[in-house]
């Protein structure tokens, strides 16, 4: 891959609480990586602007209608539910398992089966402007190598887990691994498998250790998951305190939270992401603080199957890193952006209340509320922090992780600005692109630097 540079408006995220947007010149480097990013106006970009003139470097210069982000990070997928997004959201939480997806997701020992619907799913998630996602696969190996296969064809930055589960009282005898010592050893294989992909040098695609949930392992599989994950250096990723009861059940089985649980089997390091987390107490967020593990926060599928809005401040404060899961198919839009939007609608709900037999003093939760600033965080730098991926902003150092966005594009809900007015603050912007963009606003996607394809 050649140096190109990028010269246009620009949105960073450049911390929790603050984006800017300005006409800028981005430097990209063979490696994918950024080398440099100025404003328009400076000389250290007119001397980027030489430099690749001089070196016969590719200029992208965009319209006015037009402007760079960084790409989303989507820390929750459930890539076999792929099939059945937006369906039996009525069911609660157990029964949608037993009844719907498990049975899907044992469709999936056919890898004729789970090739093209792995490869409609990540050509449409490039297409809806993610390039890093988390994903959950099945429990066999041939089909969920298919997929870290196919987020490698199609250039996509992925984390993929071979789920785990074991558990008799939960899991059917159709769609659960036969013993511990065989979970442990596909799963050490897969890790393996994944490591060693053609063409995965660079490490685009990785494998994580994937206990489902404690009420699916035993405690052998949960124990030796971690020992497994220690031994290799993998990533974790499995859920927490996710519903009323999901909670209860690890509370009535370990005596403990889910948080506490994880601690003890070995099962929460640097960088374990955790779903949804929603019911987690302030020590358990301590916790995960203290052991470097991240949340993601899936705000739609919380809706239909937690009962509760995980209060994100509070993750906030206690210093853990949070980012966003669109929870395919608990959720049912595949769009990170209308996930961001939905958390601060979430939030902005548990911060007044909704019950409107109460007085409104006593409704909410005060001070629970986000900012669209705060959810392009989540959507961007957040996931990618999460992961301990330097990437999410435009920042020297940082994979060019980018999307472009045109907001005049056919079909478009997004006004663009009025010929000759100047552009709204970052904020305003911002705000108008979370809540309307959609697959036709997405211009181009950049993984590492590589433009990749969306759907045909």
């Amino acid at each position: 891959m050649d140096e190109f540079v990028i010269r246009g408006h620009v949105i960073n995220p450049v911390a929790i609480d603050r984006a800017t947007m300005a006409n800028s010149v981005v430097h990209v480097g063979a490696d994918g990586m950024i080398i440099a990013r100025h404003e328009a106006s400076t000389p250290m970009a007119a001397q980027i602007l030489d430099h690749a003139d001089r070196h016969g470097m590719v200029v992208h210069t965009l319209s006015s209608t037009q402007l760079l982000m960084p790409g989303f990070a989507d820390l929750h997928v459930h890539a076999p539910q792929w099939p059945q997004m937006g369906r039996a959201l009525d069911l609660p939480l157990r029964e949608w398992l037993e009844q719907r997806t498990f049975p899907l997701e044992a469709r999936f020992a056919d890898p004729t089966f789970a090739a093209p619907v792995y490869d409609e799913m990540v050509r449409t998630l490039l297409a809806n402007g993610t390039t890093t996602a988390v994903f959950f696969a099945t429990i066999h190996e041939e089909s969920s190598l298919l997929l870290a296969r196919t987020c490698l064809r199609h250039g996509l930055r992925a984390h993929v887990g071979l789920v785990a589960m074991d558990d008799p009282a939960l899991c059917p005898p159709t769609y659960r691994n036969a013993s511990v010592e065989q979970a442990l050893a596909a799963t050490r294989r897969f890790i393996h498998a994944v490591r060693a992909l053609p063409g995965n040098e660079s490490r685009l695609v990785r494998p994580m250790v994937t206990p489902r949930f404690i009420p699916a392992c035993t405690d052998g599989l949960l124990r030796g998951l971690g020992d497994l994950a220690a031994a290799e250096g993998c990533l974790i990723q499995t859920h927490c305190s996710e519903s009323d009861w999901e909670h209860d059940y690890v509370r009535q089985r370990t005596g403990v939270n889910d948080t506490v649980a994880l601690e003890r089997f070995g099962l929460l390091r640097r960088s374990t992401v955790l779903a949804h987390s929603c019911f987690m107490t302030a020590d358990d967020m301590a916790l995960v603080h203290a052991r470097g593990a991240a949340i993601a926060h899936c705000p739609i599928s919380n809706a239909y199957f937690a009962g509760a809005v995980l209060p994100l401040r509070a993750a906030w404060q206690a210093g853990v890193h949070v980012g966003l899961g669109t929870d395919i198919s608990g959720g049912y839009s595949p769009s990170v952006a209308v996930n961001a939007a939905m958390a601060v609608t979430a939030a902005r709900m548990l911060d007044s209340g909704t019950d409107p037999d109460r007085p409104a003093a006593a409704r909410g939760a005060p001070g629970s509320r986000l900012t669209f600033t705060n959810a392009l965080w989540l959507a961007t730098r957040g996931g990618t922090a999460a992961l301990g991926i330097e990437a999410g902003q435009f920042a020297t150092g940082q994979a060019f992780d980018a999307i472009l966005i045109d907001r005049a594009a056919p079909g478009s809900n997004i006004l663009p600005p009025t010929h000759g007015e100047p552009d709204s603050a970052a904020e305003d912007v911002v705000q108008q692109i979370l809540c309307n963009i959609g697959r036709p606003n997405i211009h181009t996607v950049w993984v590492a630097g590589r433009k990749v394809p969306g759907p045909e």
